[in-house]
């Protein structure tokens, strides 16, 4: 699997494109607020999620034909979470984590955030760290099949 620059597609569907190009708008220049709202993005889920987005995501319109933008309250989404307010899955709190963590310094256990993580997951978070770093263009591959620590007997 090789993931590249913007290496999700765009969210299909008007409300997630125009909030996804807002985010972007919101994060571009700064590395790691890139990477994380990218983290995000590719993820998917928590864009389509109000409980999420309402409350956490601050829009300010375009004026005279600029882009929105958009910032996510990095924080406060985090806290909720932590407290029980956004219920989800284990892969939707560890990416959420993650996102949080590379784009505003929040911090997040690595061991337990990385290693429960699919490979689609793991490999937008390689990409995330990357970019974060100043590889806007990196790619990430991973080899075919599953990972040694991870395989039954006899498997390959």
């Amino acid at each position: 699997m090789t993931a590249g620059s913007r290496s999700c597609p765009d969210p299909a569907g008007g409300r997630l494109a125009v909030l996804a190009a807002a985010l972007r708008a919101g994060a571009a220049g700064l590395y790691c607020a890139e990477a994380g709202v990218e983290l995000l993005i590719c993820q998917g889920a928590w864009l389509r999620r109000g409980d999420f987005t309402v409350p956490f995501i601050a829009v300010t319109p375009g004026l005279a034909g600029h882009a929105a933008v958009a910032v996510i309250g990095w924080d406060d989404a985090v806290a909720a979470l932590d407290g029980g307010a956004l219920p989800c899955g284990s892969g939707e709190r560890r990416i959420l984590h993650l996102a949080a963590s590379i784009a505003a310094g929040i911090p997040a256990d690595l061991g337990e955030t990385l290693t429960g993580l699919d490979r689609a997951s793991i490999t937008a978070a390689a990409r995330a760290v990357l970019h974060a770093g100043g590889h806007r263009d990196a790619t990430v591959t991973l080899p075919p099949g599953i990972p040694p620590h991870l395989r039954r007997k006899g498997e390959r």
